[in-house]
């Protein structure tokens, strides 16, 4: 398995606008066809956020991921993997809803507070059609927060579900949040270590950025954890291509970056998966499986999910 990369695509989030790009997945028919497409193209591992289907809204009820979590399953292997995170704006009882009661293999869980700056968006993107994406964006104030109560809700509401978490660590000290955790005994291992890279309120993307935050999780985790990596924005295959030729395992997606290649719109998830699919092959590498994924990640089965 050593040689297995995982590819997490993360399909639509909630950072981005509606009229960003037409290729953002908004409604419940779109979300899923981007799954299915980034499954087909070799991700393993698919992170959902809903979204209100007519202003593309941040949607964390569970309701709105029911109309779209049991067609996914049916229609592929891959691994389903529910934000807790939400939107930085939500309070984490609302964030962590959707994971309580579909009860999936993995949750993504954030390991730290942190500013949240969307602003400079502002600058590329001024045709916004919906009132809501403004404000959501030019807001200054944003502070996501993830206390120590927090995390701990999140952990406690879910570890009877037998759920795993994608730990995303922004930043240094998040890293060392879950080392606290993890000497409490409060998580289990192998730990899923999400680094991510160059948004505006936690670590840059500069390659001793990446180099930084892999040298404290080997220190503090050794080899109980599975690296991962997230770059934000332009630097999305950038940090894969490093991060890959380092041994760590990639997530990409619409939700952290819009973009195929420099000033070029990504038309889809699935061809992003596949421009992470053709790094890892060119370095000599094999993409796991969902099933090798579910086996190097020790998650419990999608036979014993609630959806």
């Amino acid at each position: 398995m050593k040689k297995k990369v995982i590819i997490t695509c993360a399909v639509t989030g909630a950072i981005h606008t509606p009229s960003m790009s037409p290729a953002l997945p908004v409604t419940p028919q779109e979300i899923i066809d981007a799954a299915l497409g980034a499954a087909e193209a070799g991700a393993a591992i698919i992170h959902l956020h809903a979204r209100d289907p007519e202003t593309g809204k941040p949607d964390q009820s569970p309701e709105g991921f029911a109309t779209f979590l049991p067609t996914i399953k049916q229609g592929t292997n891959a691994v389903l993997n529910l934000t807790t995170g939400g939107a930085p704006y939500m309070k984490v009882a609302e964030r962590v809803e959707p994971a309580r009661k579909y009860r999936p293999e993995v949750a993504s869980l954030n390991m730290g507070s942190m500013n949240f700056g969307l602003f400079g968006m502002l600058d590329r993107f001024k045709d916004l059609k919906h009132d809501w994406e403004k404000e959501h964006l030019g807001n200054r104030d944003i502070v996501f927060r993830n206390s120590f109560q927090d995390i701990a809700f999140v952990l406690d509401t879910l570890s009877e579900a037998g759920t795993r978490f994608e730990f995303e660590c922004y930043d240094t000290s998040h890293l060392y949040n879950l080392a606290h955790f993890l000497d409490k005994g409060k998580v289990k291992t192998p730990l899923l270590v999400q680094t991510v890279f160059g948004l505006l309120g936690g670590i840059g993307a500069h390659p001793e950025d990446v180099m930084h935050m892999k040298r404290t999780a080997d220190r503090l985790f050794g080899d109980q954890y599975v690296w991962s990596v997230l770059g934000a924005g332009r630097n999305q295959l950038p940090i894969a291509a490093t991060a890959a030729a380092m041994g760590g395992n990639i997530r990409v997606g619409l939700e952290d970056s819009l973009w195929s290649g420099p000033g070029k719109f990504a038309k889809s998830n699935a061809e992003q998966v596949e421009k992470a699919k053709q790094i890892v092959q060119g370095l000599g590498l094999e993409v796991a499986t969902p099933d090798e994924a579910r086996e190097i990640l020790h998650l419990k089965g999608g036979d014993k999910v609630a959806f």
